[in-house]
C-alpha cells in the first residue's frame, strides 16, 4: 500500500468517527422527544375516551 492510500483510509476513518459521535448523541434527544409525544398522545386518547363515555352514558 502506498502512503497516499494509508492517509486516505485514515482520513475516511476519522471522518466516519467524527460523523458518528454527534449522531449517537442525538439518539437520546430523539428518544426523549418520542417519549414526550407518546405521553401527549396518551393524554389525548384518555380525554377522548372520557368524552365518549360522557356522551354515551
Amino acid at each position: 500500500m502506498s502512503l497516499t492510500m494509508i492517509s486516505a483510509r485514515k482520513l475516511v476513518l476519522i471522518s466516519l468517527v467524527a460523523l458518528a459521535v454527534p449522531a449517537l448523541g442525538a439518539c437520546n434527544t430523539v428518544k426523549g422527544a418520542g417519549k414526550d409525544i407518546e405521553k401527549g398522545s396518551e393524554a389525548i386518547q384518555d380525554g377522548a375516551e372520557e368524552v365518549h363515555d360522557d356522551i354515551t352514558n
